[in-house]
């Protein structure tokens, strides 16, 4: 008599489930790498459009070329207002 109890064919086999998670993992970092690429996209495209003149930054670089320690002063100021809310 045998004590060795027979696979159900229903069941996955350990090697069976391993697949499917590799192939779950893979789509979701696929997902996952699609939605960063879209992402990197817009921002690409918003700071392109704000480099335009009239633009936000190129207001700002302006203002820096002609003011830099002034503009350094600002920027230290918001730092640490930032900083002092954390």
């Amino acid at each position: 008599m045998s004590t060795e109890t027979p696979e159900s064919p229903l069941q996955p086999t350990l090697g069976e489930r391993a697949i499917d998670t590799a192939t779950d993992v893979s789509r979701t970092i696929t997902e996952v790498s699609d939605g960063l690429r879209a992402a990197t996209d817009r921002l690409i495209e918003a700071i392109a459009s704000s480099r335009r003149p009239g633009g936000t930054l190129a207001t700002v670089s302006a203002v820096t070329r002609e003011a830099p320690l002034a503009s350094l002063f600002v920027a230290f100021l918001l730092g640490f207002a930032v900083a002092r809310r954390r």
